[in-house]
Formats: structure tokens, sequence, C-alpha cells
């Protein structure tokens, strides 16, 4: 048993609550998605949001290609030594921009970009410029907005660094996983620690606002006490914020991981105890608990967000911006724009086919319905304020949402009386422990999981 703050959290609890379920970075969840929902859909909704008096947008750009395969990832990429296939690329991002701005009209306001991958980092400097002028010609990023780009700091270095401030980031994502050499070696993923550490004291002098680093625990070689020394490298390295999310072995879905060795997999007991020393020594460290698996510097915009109730989540995972429309572009990228979810084509050839037709390359998605969006907020108020308030659900919804979700409250009382929830008259409260396991609470509300009750297709929850 360790503690976070005033709260005990023991193995057993964690053993307990060790199950597969969804990150809702989204609700309905990105595998609801049907096909059904196609580009014409997808134009629809844009031209809806172009009729409106639209907040700001989020964008997001997948960058697919990276040199080598990590075995451990699950992300869409293309793995290539061929640099040159950035450049036709960069030409279809451009054709699939022109189609919104078509239908926006140029100039629409953006408070948040983020690119993401695959790895950014695979385009030049030069790439990277061409990118972020043609989104800033038909863009218009606000000053104090956020723009983030993930980094596998085996692609960039001091000089790297000076282009990246100069375009106007201001948030960089590190992939580290781990800073074991043996863990490194077992998933093809080489990068000594010196590296990283030199990278986030450069960053620091260039005055990037948020330095984030990513973690991996249940990865092959890994043991309790050597994730204990990562940790204790990263409380050294002291980023602003930290993400530590479990492994998930899924080599039927993800071809990579099949290159690594089953038996070298820590079991289940083992991965719970990583994850409880990790979380001791991330409060030891001062970090604070956002929620799932995401940890901030109180300073951080992050931790003060989650302190004065506005910290919202999008498919990027929490986020300080408002809750907004989010357009996706290159492969596989996913959005959200009012009503409706949609998500590109998988594969470059079907990405670059749509586009050579002159159409969205949208391959599926979603039109919620009023049961999709009440339960979203229900979610979202839960993942993100840690409460659900009846007189608010019921103002704002016209339901009774004690009658509603009679259902779900009855399931939530055995998490009441192990201490992850309250029950009143007013609603529903996260306690402080039941923040480390915001998703077994927020997958009651889930009516899809509920009814179907599949859940393999998920990473757990811990």
């Amino acid at each position: 048993m360790f503690s976070v703050a005033s709260e005990p959290v023991a193995q057993d609890l964690l053993r307990r609550f060790d199950v597969a379920g969804p990150r809702y970075t989204s609700y309905p969840t990105a595998d609801r998605f049907v096909e059904a929902f196609s580009s014409e859909a997808y134009a629809q909704a844009l031209a809806q949001r172009a009729a409106g008096s639209p907040v700001p947008l989020s964008l997001y750009v997948h960058v697919p290609f990276c040199e080598s395969v990590c075995y451990y990832c699950a992300c869409n990429k293309t793995v290539t030594r061929r640099h040159d296939r950035a450049t036709p690329y960069l030409q279809y991002l451009e054709r699939e921009v022109d189609l919104h701005t078509a239908l926006l009209g140029m100039g629409q306001t953006v408070s948040q970009l983020h690119l993401g991958g695959g790895t950014p980092t695979f385009l030049s400097d030069a790439e990277l410029r061409q990118l972020m002028s043609m989104l800033r010609r038909n863009f218009r990023f606000l000053e104090s907005g956020e723009v983030a780009i993930e980094i596998d700091p085996r692609t960039v270095d001091a000089t790297r660094l000076d282009t990246l401030a100069e375009l106007g980031f201001n948030r960089l994502s590190f992939g580290v996983q781990d800073f074991d050499p043996a863990v490194q070696k077992a998933v093809h993923r080489v990068q000594p620690a010196e590296q990283v550490f030199a990278l986030v004291a450069a960053a620091r002098q260039r005055g990037f606002e948020s330095i984030n680093v990513d973690l991996i625990y249940g990865l092959p070689q890994q043991t309790p006490e050597s994730f204990d020394r990562t940790m204790e490298q990263v409380a050294q390295l002291r980023p602003d914020r930290v993400a530590l999310y479990a492994y998930a072995h899924l080599p039927e879905r993800f071809k990579p991981q099949r290159r690594i060795v089953a038996a070298e997999l820590p079991g289940a007991p083992a991965k719970v105890e990583m994850l409880a020393r990790a979380l001791g020594a991330m409060a030891r460290a001062g970090y604070s608990y956002i929620g799932m698996d995401h940890f901030a510097l109180p300073g951080d915009a992050l931790s003060v967000a989650k302190r004065q109730g506005r910290l919202h989540r999008n498919f990027q995972g929490y986020s300080t911006q408002p809750d907004c429309d989010l357009i996706g572009f290159g492969v596989s990228a996913i959005g959200r724009l009012g009503v409706a979810y949609s998500q590109n084509a998988k594969n470059l050839e079907e990405y670059y086919d749509a586009l050579d037709q002159g159409r969205f390359p949208v391959l599926r998605g979603l039109a919620l319905s009023r049961d999709d969006l009440l339960r979203r907020a229900v979610i979202m108020a839960l993942m993100c304020q840690g409460q659900l308030l009846f007189e608010s659900i019921d103002l704002a919804w016209l339901v009774d949402s004690r009658q509603y979700f009679a259902a779900e409250l009855q399931a939530l009382q055995p998490l009441e009386a192990q201490g992850l929830v309250s029950l009143d008259d007013s609603g529903v409260q996260v306690t402080e422990l039941g923040w480390f396991f915001v998703r077994a609470v927020a997958m009651l509300f889930d009516r899809y999981l509920q009814a179907d009750r599949s859940r393999a297709r998920f990473s757990r929850i811990l």
C-alpha cells in the first residue's frame, strides 16, 4: 500500500479494476463509428459549422512515417527510410485543407494544433516549414493558442529545437517509454537517457511552455525494480507533464507486437505493482494527478485547469482548451464537428485516391443521437470535473437524470462502498481515491459497452 495525497491506494483495489475499457477521448468511442457515415455527411457537418458562429477550432495533423518500427506501437504508421515519401503526402494534406476552406472559408480561428503520428519529426526542417506555412495561410492561429508536436528523441537535436521554436511550437511531447537499456532493446527503441536529458535541457533553454514525457509500463523485460529506476530518472528530468500508459499486448491486431517475446512480458501482478509504485513516485516528486494516466506539476496549465474546473478532453487526451470542433487532417485522422465524429481512410492509397477524386477522405464516422450527446456530457463531466450534478444535467437536457440513469446509479453503489464515489441528492462525486479509477466510473454510463460487454478490443483501464 502507498499514499497519494491523503488517500491510500491498495494493490488489491488496483488488481480488482485492472480490466479492459475505453479511454473516453470521445463518447461514443471510435470503435462505434460506421462506414455509413460518408464524405458527403462530413461535408454537411462542415457546412453546418460554416453557417453558425463557430468558436475557435482545434486541428490535428497525422504524419504517419517512421524510420523504424517500435514493437509495442499500436499507432497508424508507415515504416520507411525513404524521406521522399513525405513530399506527396504534404501535397495531399494541402488538397485536404483546400477542400475544408472551400466550405468553411479562409481564416477560421484556431486555438490548438497538434502534430502526431507516426513521427512528425520524420519531416525535415524545410518540410515542417512548408506544412506550418500552409496551415497558417489557411487558418488564423491565436497568439495564446497551443501548438504541440510529438517528438522521437532520436530524430531531434538542439538545432532542430530552434526550428520548432521558430515555427511557433510551444509544447513538446517526448516519447521515452522507459530508460532501461534492456527494455529499449526488447522493444526496438534504443535511445540513451543522456540524449533525452540533453534535449529537455535544451528545450527549457529555448522557452517552450510545456514539456511532456510519455512512459509505458508492462513492456518486455520490465520489472517493478527496473521501472522504479526509470521513475527516479523521470523525477530528476522533471518534465512539466507525464503520461503513464499501460502496454496493451494485442499482437492479433497490431502486427509489430508479434515481434515481442511474450515470455518476456511482466505478468499482471508485476504490472499492478509497477503502477502502484509509479503513482507513489509521481506523488513524492510533487506531481498532481490529473486523471487516468496523466500527471502535471502544480504550476502547469493542466493542473491549474483541473483545480479551476476547466479541464476538457479530446482525441489527444486531457486539454485546457474549451470544448470545440476538431478537424483531423491526414491518413487515419479523427475529427469532431458539432454532433458528428469522422475518421479518414486508414492507408495512404485510399487516402490519396479519395483526394484525387476531389472528395473528403472520410472512411467512417457517426452522427450522434440525443442519448449519445447526453451520455457524452455525463461521461466528460465525470472524466474532467469528477462530478455529475443532477440539476445541471436536468436543466441542460430536460430530463430527470435520477430516473434516466436509475440503473447506472444503482450500479455505482458498489463503487461507493469501496470509497471511489459518493452519491447524494445533488449527484455523483468522484473521490480523491476514485480519480485513479475514473474510467471504471465512466464505463457504467456507456450504453454501448453495457449492451455488448465486449471489451477485448480495449486496453486495460489501469
